[in-house]
């Protein structure tokens, strides 16, 4: 039952992808994006990592989506026709693609215990952490005590692209609907 659930949010997040391949209303782009992070975040629960699915779901599916809308009402609502050649493009995905592939062949096994993460790191926070932290979540412990600079300093990186937003957005209006209020005000 759970192989038919992957495979059931598998496919719709391709169906998806391929949606905002395809359209060229933004609005709709942003909604589907939306709608992605969202069955990814699914994904994620049913992999039974709930801590990747609730940040996925609160960034991706909520932050990102009301930034996106907000840059949407400043610009236009239409996507403008590419004037690069599609096909270099695609040669330099394609040629990414293939090299990220060769790369993972270099990588152990999935799920292999012989894995480096599974012969030092993991074992030893398995270990230590009953003891020295008493929390009973591994994951929460490594994060908040183990890695507790590096999560601090994942928050002031999110809290700084905040800043520089609200800085960015700051008085801006849309010259176009602006141009559209002045016009009204001459009519009337």
């Amino acid at each position: 039952m759970e192989a038919f659930i992957d495979i059931v949010l598998f496919g719709f997040l391709i169906l998806t992808a391929i949606a905002i391949m395809r359209l060229r209303n933004l609005f709709a782009v942003v909604m589907l994006s939306g709608v992605f992070s969202l069955l990814s975040a699914g994904l994620f629960v049913v992999m039974d990592a709930v801590d990747v699915a609730f940040t996925e779901a609160a960034v991706g599916a909520g932050i990102s989506t009301v930034l996106m809308l907000g840059t949407m009402a400043m610009t236009s609502r239409e996507e403008k026709p590419p004037v690069h050649n599609r096909l270099f493009s695609f040669a330099i995905a394609v040629i990414v693609g293939a090299a990220l592939i060769y790369g993972t062949t270099d990588m152990p096994p999935f799920g292999s215990p012989d894995a480096p993460a599974h012969q030092h790191v993991g074992p030893d926070y398995i270990e230590r952490t009953p003891k020295e932290i008493g929390v009973p979540n591994v994951v929460t412990a490594v994060l908040a005590s183990y890695r507790g600079f590096d999560t601090l300093g994942e928050v002031a990186v999110i809290f700084t692209a905040g800043i520089a937003v609200i800085v960015l957005l700051h008085g801006r209006t849309r010259p176009a609907r602006t141009a559209r209020a002045r016009k009204k005000e001459k009519d009337v």
